[in-house]
């Protein structure tokens, strides 16, 4: 790019409430003549065959989602990031972009190379994509990346396991350039490129703030809402990005999490304020330092706002329940350049009727439902649609249709044990005899309950959730309506019903405590006084606790004024009659 284009995007830039990250937008993208020349040329170079996840790095290094980086980086800016997650100019960056081919075939052509070269970056295809100039070669320790970007060197980490199972030797430092950009299949339709939002978000629509939402491998669900429409109380536009390839095989598939979250907006969003738009982008960097990658993503798709999960980019057990909130303490609002918005653990409570978290509701969780992205998927797995509360049915309906492997096996297993999703989204049912009711003597453990306890489970929230505040809504107003018209009046009359009986009891008992001996001459056939006395006691506190039908009639007390309504309208005149 000439320096007049590079002073144009500046400028360009400067007009809007938002900077790529380091202050450019990178573009590495060649177009007409001269990629058709670049590709001929590549097609002459030494050859790196690449796989899947590396063309979907070029992508983004290319098209600017990772801006400032023009590609691979250099031993300096490499160890920077590692220990101090910054470039050596002190921007911030949280993971290194490290390119080390794997293979035989590749370690030769590596060995072959000297900085000043140029090599081509080819897929499976065996067509160039991309072409790399070599600026940097070096060794790397993979025990030491492994330590200070993920906290562990343990295999089972799925970033771990990448490092060694993915990555070479030597490291290729350089910039790239991009040749053929990847069809994204069902995806390009709705494809959207960092240059697209800021025209989109800036040009078009004229936004002056724009949240960001980077979301993993479920379908949409009433957590990713609750932080969604907060977020729109306060910002002009919102951008929704689900990450669209290298999820595992027992996640929802990527078409099916797309077409649900499609469903979903189209029918409880403002069309006209929320974009989506798939985000191709490898799980390499698992883990919190991920998390601060993905608000610097939002900021290169021109973002002002970063809207961050409790767990977002969460990786098992490996770390703290809010380290993808902790690790922002590391860097200072002005150099990441993006507000960023924390969010706590989002749950539905029967008892509050909404949706909340640990700062807005003060209920236990006999009346909570926890929202679990593995519990969604494992009810999803059995066949069975989660709670409303949960997530929209219009969602989980296509979300369905897109889990794999599906059921049980012969053991009556899935792939996580269904305690473990009653735990996860039901806690109630460990602890409590039902949604909401009395506490069990003896509580239940995740590794006795069976399906038939999920069903149960499920069933008892589909038909209570709703129930338990209407209930409570349903006791104030009856006792709080001055307007009888208001409330049903065959409770009234249930009431009144109830009452009547229960005093014809007490005055029957009465007469039984009059004529009861003193001494009973069978205490197997009669009843003594004392006993009969016992039992009028216990009959006059059952009328006691029925509650009182209310009538209009009896109301009247509850409506009063200290001056009639005319003098309250301004006329301090008697009115006339």
């Amino acid at each position: 790019m000439d320096q007049k284009i590079i002073a144009l995007e500046t400028e360009r830039f400067a007009n809007f409430p938002q900077q790529p990250h380091g202050g450019k937008l990178v573009d590495r993208v060649l177009k007409g003549k001269e990629r058709e020349e670049e590709f001929f040329r590549a097609k002459q170079l030494p050859t790196i065959m690449v796989d899947l996840e590396a063309v979907i790095t070029l992508e983004m290094i290319a098209t600017g989602v990772l801006s400032p980086n023009e590609g691979f980086m250099n031993e300096e800016d490499y160890k920077s990031v590692l220990y101090q997650g910054r470039l050596k100019n002190g921007v911030v960056w949280p993971v290194p972009l490290s390119f080390a081919p794997i293979g035989n075939r590749n370690k030769e052509v590596v060995e072959s190379l000297s900085i000043g070269d140029e090599v081509a970056l080819a897929d499976e295809t065996k067509e160039p994509v991309a072409i790399l100039k070599i600026e940097d070669l070096f060794a790397y320790n993979k025990e030491e990346r492994a330590a200070q970007l993920f906290g562990t060197t343990d295999r089972n980490h799925p970033g771990v396991d990448s490092i060694f199972r993915r990555m070479g030797d030597v490291a290729l430092g350089g910039p790239i350039t991009l040749l053929r950009r990847v069809d994204w299949g069902p995806f390009e339709k709705i494809r959207l490129e960092p240059k697209d939002t800021w025209r989109i978000f800036y040009e078009e629509k004229k936004y002056r703030s724009v949240g960001g939402f980077i979301t993993g491998a479920n379908p949409l669900h009433r957590g990713h809402e609750y932080i969604h429409k907060n977020a729109l109380e306060t910002v002009d536009g919102l951008l929704v990005q689900p990450l669209v390839e290298m999820a595992k095989r027992e996640y929802t598939r990527n078409e099916f999490r797309m077409l649900s979250y499609r469903s979903v907006l189209d029918t409880y969003y403002p069309k006209e304020r929320v974009s989506l738009a798939p985000l191709r982008v490898t799980y390499i960097f698992a883990g919190p330092r991920e998390t601060v990658l993905h608000a610097l993503i939002m900021k290169n798709f021109g973002c002002t706002h970063a809207l961050i999960g409790r767990d977002h980019a969460g990786v098992g057990d490996y770390y703290d329940k809010y380290a993808s909130h902790s690790i922002f303490d590391d860097f200072s609002p002005d150099e990441l350049g993006i507000e960023v918005q924390l969010y706590h653990e989002v749950f539905y409570c029967t008892r509050c009727s909404n949706h909340a978290t640990e700062k807005t509701c003060s209920h236990d969780e006999r009346f909570r439902l926890k929202i679990s992205g593995t519990g969604i998927r494992e009810m999803l797995r059995h066949g069975i649609m989660p709670p409303k509360e949960i997530v929209r049915p219009e969602s989980s309906r296509i979300a369905m249709q897109g889990i794999q492997p599906k059921g049980l096996d012969d053991n009556q297993h899935s792939i996580s044990p269904v305690g473990k999703t009653i735990k996860s989204m039901f806690p109630f049912y460990l602890e409590a005899t039902r949604l909401g009711g009395t506490y069990r003597k003896e509580k239940l453990t995740p590794e006795e309950l069976t399906i038939r306890d999920l069903e149960a489970a499920t069933t008892d929230v589909r038909l209570n959730a709703d129930r338990i505040y209407n209930d409570i809504y349903e006791e104030y107003t009856y006792i709080g309506d001055a307007d009888r018209d208001m409330q049903r009046q065959w409770v009234t009359e249930a009431r009144e019903a109830l009452r009547q009986q229960q005093e014809m009891v007490v005055e029957d008992l009465k007469e039984k405590v009059k004529q009861a001996p003193e001494t009973a001459s069978d205490e197997f056939l009669y009843q003594d006084k004392e006993e009969s006395r016992k039992e009028l006691e216990v009959a006059e506190k059952i009328l006691a606790d029925i509650p009182p039908a209310l009538r209009a009639e009896e109301l009247k007390y509850r409506i009063w004024n200290p001056l009639p309504y005319h003098r309250y309208r301004g006329s301090d005149e008697p009115e006339n009659k």
